[in-house]
């Protein structure tokens, strides 16, 4: 009867301990919302350097096959980059999802990006679907770092 008490004991302590909670508040969906349209805006203002401090010195960002950037300096001379060639804005981005567990937020987006060739040439928009997990960090100009990010094809509309 001790064997099974304790092992009773055990099962539901691991399951307290390990239980995810979720810290959703209208503060921090308001605070994550101020992030995302921060970076949104930084894009639009070809600030590479803005961008880069959006995004967690350890991130990585998974764009298809080997299209993987690591690091904030990546990040930040990929969107430079960019940025020298074309200007850059967000006409879609349709929060599908978000998810709050401790000092980290999941958000899944379906996004459109129109980028207009500064040489005259026809702009393009690509549109996709993104994860990207968030870290609240005091460091941060919004409060929030963008940590992993992954994107892929847009369902059809």
């Amino acid at each position: 009867m001790k064997t099974l008490l304790l092992s009773l004991f055990f099962i539901l302590s691991t399951t307290i301990v390990y239980s995810q909670t979720s810290t959703d508040t209208i503060a921090l969906r308001q605070s994550l919302e101020k992030a995302t349209a921060a970076i949104r805006e930084a894009f639009e203002k070809g600030d590479a350097a803005m961008i880069g401090r959006l995004h967690s010195p350890d991130v990585i960002k998974y764009f298809g096959g080997n299209n993987v950037i690591t690091g904030r300096a990546a990040v930040e001379k990929g969107a430079a980059d960019w940025f020298r060639n074309a200007a850059v804005s967000f006409i879609e981005n349709t929060v599908e999802n978000t998810t709050f567990a401790g000092n980290i937020a999941i958000q899944t987006v379906i996004f459109s990006i129109k980028t207009t060739p500064k040489n005259g040439g026809t702009p393009t928009i690509a549109r996709g679907r993104s994860m990207v997990i968030y870290i609240q960090d005091k460091n941060s100009p919004t409060g929030w770092l963008t940590l992993r990010e992954i994107a892929q094809e847009a369902p059809a509309r």
